[in-house]
């Protein structure tokens, strides 16, 4: 598997530092070095892009701000001399936190989260069902099959098509498993498929005989995914 990168640094410096780096990760392919935001909102439009490196605190438009426009993102490794902003990157849901100086071998563990973490998605993306762990067994369900997830106090009701299946397993968990590109997580208790979907309206969706309600939460993220 091979990783489209974008360096973002206003650094001479640390962009050269970072791309020497780049360049000794065999599954790297770095697309460009970039010194502002704004080009790199218009690259990451027009090309693949599947990682970005990039340094929060710049002149005029932020790494912050890059990220908060964003409606639809790539991995993000944050590189920063500032500890101030590690929250936000936590909120933001960025990979790691790199701070500079970092060395060449806390860089190999950032980008090693990356891999695996797209090395999953590719393997979720290209299986059409996943197992369930219930009771005492695996249980295979056909992903055409989901309907919805609903949480039920320790208990997470898998709803398909002909049957409900209870596990204990959480929603971390199965968000892992489930192809972002067909689920999605609309509230803190339910899961949708979104191609199920009949109607939204009011803030509630509609599968077959239920309605999902959306929170403020995730409400933003679901409907931008739904374009």
């Amino acid at each position: 598997m091979t990783i489209n990168c974008v360096i973002i640094e206003d650094e001479p410096l640390a962009m050269e530092r970072l791309k020497s780096y780049v360049l000794q990760v065999k599954y790297l392919n770095l697309v460009q070095c970039i010194d502002n935001a704004f080009d790199a909102i218009s690259l990451i439009k027009t090309e693949k892009i599947d990682l970005l490196l990039l340094d929060i605190q710049m002149d005029g438009f932020t790494g912050v701000q890059l990220l908060e426009s964003l409606t639809k993102r790539p991995e993000v490794i944050i590189t920063t001399a500032f500890d101030q902003y590690a929250l936000k990157g936590f909120e933001l849901n960025v990979s790691d936190y790199l701070l500079k100086p970092f060395t060449f071998e806390r860089f190999l563990q950032a980008i090693g989260k990356v891999y695996d973490k797209l090395n999953l998605q590719n393997q979720t993306e290209t299986r059409n069902y996943i197992f369930i762990k219930t009771e005492y067994r695996l249980e295979k369900v056909q992903l055409q099959d989901i309907l919805f997830i609903e949480g039920m106090r320790d208990y997470r009701s898998i709803v398909t098509t002909e049957k409900r299946i209870m596990t204990l397993q959480t929603f971390g968990e199965l968000e892992q498993e489930l192809p972002a590109k067909q689920f999605c997580r609309v509230h803190k208790s339910y899961i949708v498929a979104l191609g199920k979907i009949e109607t939204i309206e009011r803030d509630r969706i509609r599968i077959g005989e239920e309605l999902i309600p959306i929170s403020d939460t995730f409400k933003a993220d679901f409907y931008k995914r739904i374009g």
